[in-house]
């Protein structure tokens, strides 16, 4: 069963009006094939871009079924990275401003533990974790989740990629046998049937190809480019249509290293995210991104997972993404709240196969800019 209405769901007048408030009315493709099964408590498995409305899809089920007079965790939701996890926080805090007594907590890394420890004091009805953490507070006794009636894994490819397993089989044996289980994840690896078959036991299983009246309104070019110059062509882009606020993404760490540098030289404001930045640090870059301290932040595709920022400009995909998915991750963040965003992508000669697959399996369609 599909939805064309969020009407067909008899939604509280709580959570109707934060949706109205949010200005979301027609809801998105994994939302129209995951709310069904989910508010019915089925156990799900949902293959889904980045960028679609998974987290209401999830997190809808979840609100409309909270018991308020009880004093335990009734939802767990667990995400690979801490910005991810602030993000699902907020979006789900927003979604349910209008519930009375209504308490969100994330357990992450990077934060001090005794501010969680007092946060899990207060009884939260939904908690959003990494599993790191969250791990920590189990084996300090200042967290149960033997009472939830629902766990959410999302991006459970890269939780699984992360080498998070362990952690995840050790959450799981804490929770209860009969709670509702959906993950999501947006390539369905070896790693995530293997866990799914484990764990989830008779699952409304869905797939939802990328669709354009789901993502947001995004202008994209192609640049056909030698690997030398694409540095210089980058920073006369930004120039040229005065971009403020650009994400660029690298495949690798040395990479973003490189290009900040190149970037900087060429008298751009520029900052970096990549896997050996400490977490202290990365708070600080992404607070002074969102303020406008700096105009450029360049990022790996897993330093950015996560992260959410209004008013990006444009996206830059300095280097054609590895996965086809992480084609959609990386536009995703452009184009957000009605506004409509750019992004350009570099293909150099040896490029040219893989951008035709990405173009094949998102159905996008590139305006070719040419630059000398």
């Amino acid at each position: 069963m599909e939805i064309q209405s969020f009407n067909a769901l008899n939604l509280s007048k709580e959570v109707q009006k934060a949706l109205l408030e949010i200005g979301i009315s027609v809801p998105t493709s994994v939302q129209q094939k995951a709310l069904p099964p989910m508010m019915e408590g089925y156990n799900v498995i949902a293959r889904a871009p980045t960028g679609t409305g998974k987290t209401f899809a999830f997190g809808i089920p979840i609100l409309e079924y909270l018991n308020m007079n009880v004093d335990y965790i009734q939802a767990l939701i667990l995400a690979p990275t801490r910005e991810l996890a602030l993000q699902i926080t907020s979006e789900i805090k927003n979604l349910g401003k209008y519930i009375h007594g209504l308490s969100v907590a994330s357990v992450i890394g990077g934060q001090h533990m005794d501010t969680q420890i007092k946060k899990l004091a207060s009884h939260p009805q939904i908690v959003v974790a990494t599993p790191g953490r969250l791990l920590d507070h189990i084996n300090r006794r200042t967290i149960s989740i033997s009472s939830i009636h629902t766990l959410i894994l999302d991006e459970a490819d890269e939780m699984l990629d992360m080498g998070f397993i362990k952690d995840i089989r050790k959450i799981m044996s804490n929770t209860p046998s009969d709670k509702q289980i959906a993950l999501f994840s947006a390539t369905m690896s070896r790693e995530v049937m293997n866990i799914s078959y484990e764990y989830i036991q008779r699952p409304v299983e869905i797939d939802v190809a990328p669709k354009a009246e789901d993502m947001p309104k995004i202008r994209q070019f192609s640049i056909t480019v030698a690997e030398k110059d694409k540095a210089r062509i980058l920073a006369e882009i930004i120039s040229q249509r005065s971009l403020s606020r650009v994400m660029v993404f690298c495949n690798t760490k040395s990479k973003v290293r490189i290009l900040t540098a190149r970037l900087r030289g060429y008298g751009l404001s520029v900052d970096c995210l990549h896997g050996d930045i400490v977490q202290k640090a990365r708070n600080r870059i992404m607070e002074e991104f969102r303020n406008g301290k700096f105009s450029v932040l360049i990022a790996t595709d897993v330093a950015a997972r996560g992260i959410d920022v209004a008013d990006i400009d444009a996206v830059f995909n300095y280097d054609v993404p590895i996965e086809n998915e992480y084609y959609l991750h990386r536009i995703g963040r452009t184009g957000r709240a009605q506004k409509e965003g750019e992004a350009f992508t570099f293909i150099t000669y040896a490029d040219t196969a893989k951008m035709l697959d990405i173009a094949r399996y998102t159905r996008i369609e590139l305006e070719e800019l040419k630059y000398d």
